[in-house]
């Protein structure tokens, strides 16, 4: 369901990043930025395929940190409103704890995407703290407080597995 992006990708996740819905809360980054994350080890740029078509892209980081925290960086869904956003997000904490070995991983959401806030409360993140006006955005032409979430080995291992169709 998860594969390594090629740059055979950078389209489809630059189209993703691009829409106009997205675009307060994900950075789209060029062809060179996407390029560069695929050379770098300690980066992991995925598509999630779950019927054999990409249907979402996330961005792990800091993978192989000492601490063991990996960053779940970005993530965007091709359809949104259709109930996929908890599988898709569970795909990817599960592959940030199993397939990482991550013994934390974390996230940020912008204060003003309740739709996300809700999404990762609802997957069992903690929401850990509150940056105040930390991160300006152009689409909103303003600084939005960010919010951070996180989630502990623990935490995943006590969660409810996945329905085997997902």
């Amino acid at each position: 369901m998860l594969r390594p992006a090629t740059a055979a990708d950078f389209p489809f996740i630059r189209a993703l990043a691009g829409r106009a819905e997205n675009a307060p809360f994900i950075t789209d980054e060029d062809e060179a930025a996407l390029a560069a994350y695929l050379a770098d080890p300690s980066v992991r740029l995925l598509i999630w395929q779950p019927q054999g078509q990409p249907a979402g892209y996330a961005l792990f980081c800091q993978v192989g940190e000492p601490s063991g925290a990996v960053e779940l960086r970005r993530l965007a869904l091709a359809q949104t409103g259709k109930g996929a956003g908890q599988v898709f997000l569970r795909t990817l904490v599960d592959y940030g704890f199993g397939t990482l070995g991550a013994a934390r991983v974390w996230l940020d959401a912008s204060s003003e995407n309740p739709r996300a806030m809700k999404t990762y409360d609802r997957a069992g993140f903690t929401q850990e703290g509150r940056l105040r006006h930390h991160w300006y955005r152009p689409a909103l032409g303003r600084v939005v407080d960010l919010i951070l979430y996180g989630m502990l080995r623990d935490e995943w291992e006590s969660l409810e597995p996945l329905p085997a169709q997902a």
